[in-house]
């Protein structure tokens, strides 16, 4: 009977061995995490991923089709593409800055900038890797084939509070993210339905003119703004050779947003007359003073001075200004530009995707 126990025994502690064998600890996978971090900031370092990514931050979900090249060592491109809209834009930087691209209307971006260095977002695999690995207090559990964390959430936006992302347990692929708010309310939510370590890009994969060729019904050219954000008056000439070679912009209305910061109110909104560019003007005033200038520019790319790029989720958005501060970014053909002297950034991002899903009047 003895020799019958002990036999068991073995037996039992000999199945635990091997049932132990192959699982990792989050410690471990941490340690390979930085591993694959590494292998990124290498000369071969790259990658390219696609997926869906869904917005909850208005009535109704707004969805994107996202698309993300990365080549070692700050060459991006990143596709978000609205499936209601049906509308494009392009983030990229290469060696000539940091560009936010419409193809489709002929317009874009450029601004000098370090994005993303020091700035999250959600879609891009650095992001996620360093928000599990700099976060001590990170919560680890295994998930079928996937590795799940829950970290803080590293965003320029306060109101993303926490994350979870799913990794392929096989090669640290990302699957999922869900990013939530201080209510555990999902507010982000994207999904990997591709992700490739070292692809092969061409030569023309992170070239501003190629990207814009791929959607653009106009040349494009360069014009520039001032450090608020305002266009610059472009040469006579220039403006009569444009103004030939675009067509018409169409009315828009008055597009208001869907949030209003409390103890704000609209004060007045006015178009302005004579402007080709059918520009609005909202005033609102109360806690803090701002105005929202909306405009549809004629077919012109704009240039952008020294600017810190804002992850407006939907798109890209560029923030100029020191003491009076100015957030523009391009939605459906439409340029906004917020302004303001004591309007939190977090206020301004706020106000910019609750004016995604709003329409003219």
């Amino acid at each position: 009977m003895r020799r019958i126990t002990w036999v068991l025994a073995i037996i039992m502690s000999v199945a635990l061995v091997l049932a132990g064998c192959g699982k990792k600890d989050a410690a471990s996978v941490v340690k390979d995490l930085n591993n694959v971090s590494d292998k990124l900031e290498s000369k071969q370092g790259a990658y390219q991923g696609s997926g869906t990514m869904t917005l909850y931050t208005g009535e109704q979900p707004q969805e994107y089709k996202v698309e993300v090249w990365y080549k070692n060592p700050s060459y991006y491109r990143i596709s978000l593409s609205n499936v209601q809209k049906d509308v494009t834009q392009i983030v990229l930087r290469n060696d000539e800055g940091v560009f936010v691209l419409t193809p489709s209307l002929g317009k874009s971006f450029r601004f000098q900038s370090d994005w993303p260095d020091n700035q999250g977002q959600v879609y891009l695999y650095q992001t996620l890797l360093r928000g599990i690995v700099s976060d001590n207090n990170r919560q680890f559990v295994e998930d079928g084939d996937n590795y799940v964390f829950e970290v803080a959430a590293n965003y320029q936006s306060s109101a993303l509070v926490r994350q979870k992302i799913w990794l392929a347990k096989k090669t640290y692929e990302p699957k999922q993210v869900q990013v939530s708010d201080s209510e555990a309310k999902v507010v982000v939510n994207v999904k990997f339905d591709s992700f490739k370590f070292d692809p092969e890009f061409t030569k023309d994969s992170f070239d501003m003119q190629k990207n814009m060729a791929t959607g653009s019904a106009a040349e494009s050219t360069l014009a520039e703004v001032d450090e608020n954000g305002n266009p610059v008056a472009a040469p006579e000439n220039a403006r009569q050779e444009d103004q030939t070679a675009a067509a018409e912009p169409g009315d828009f209305g008055i597009i208001e947003p869907g949030y209003i910061p409390a103890g704000v109110q609209l004060k007045d909104s006015n178009k302005l007359e004579d402007s080709k560019d059918h520009s609005v003007l909202l005033r609102y005033d109360g806690t803090y003073q701002y105005t929202i200038i909306e405009s549809r520019p004629l077919d012109r790319a704009v240039s952008l001075a020294p600017a810190t790029l804002v992850d407006l989720g939907f798109t890209a958005g560029a923030l100029t200004g020191d003491e009076q501060k100015t957030l523009t970014w391009m939605s459906d053909g439409v340029q906004y530009r917020i302004t303001s002297a004591n309007l939190p950034v977090s206020e301004m991002m706020q106000i910019a995707a609750s004016m995604e899903e709003q329409s003219g009047k």
